[in-house]
């Protein structure tokens, strides 16, 4: 296993990664020692470029588990251009289950990997900002570093 802190405007970055890809992506403290790995490294500097303002496609493998749906809700929100959001609904429609609002929320917020799989760009109905793991303040950032700033809390 291998983690490295990545510091940031909007606080430290855990990386994490196997052997395989990168494992989770999460704002918090480090409570243990670095360990970076190539893809660790790899992840430091395309988020580095993001958290720079620039647009990014993140080509870091990725090795992330959770249920076949929220696969599958993941891969949905890695399909949210950068700049654009899509709301919880949108997303259910793209998965052909417009009736899934609730599970698309849940999914989002089981997100492993913070930025590289963009819930952040996932917004409520309403326009307003929903939750979001790091902080609705993080995701206000975030959003507003992609140039979206019509968004209220």
């Amino acid at each position: 296993m291998f983690q490295q802190t990545l510091t940031t405007p909007c606080g430290p970055l855990i990386i994490s990664a196997g052997n395989r890809g990168i494992t989770s992506v999460t704002f918090a403290e480090p409570e243990h020692d670095d360990h970076p790995g190539e893809l660790t490294r790899q992840a430091c500097r395309e988020l580095s470029q993001y958290l720079a303002g620039e647009p990014v496609q993140f080509t870091v493998p990725l090795e992330v588990t959770g249920t076949p749906f929220q696969q599958r809700v993941w891969q949905a929100l890695t399909a949210v251009p950068h700049g654009q959001t899509r709301t919880y609904g949108g997303i259910a429609t793209m998965l052909n289950n417009p009736k899934a609002v609730r599970a698309v929320g849940a999914a989002n917020g089981k997100n492993p990997v913070a930025i590289i799989v963009p819930c952040h760009r996932i917004i409520g109905a309403n326009k307003k900002l929903t939750g979001y793991a790091g902080g609705l303040w993080r995701k206000q950032f975030l959003l507003e570093l992609e140039g979206i700033n019509d968004l209220c809390q």
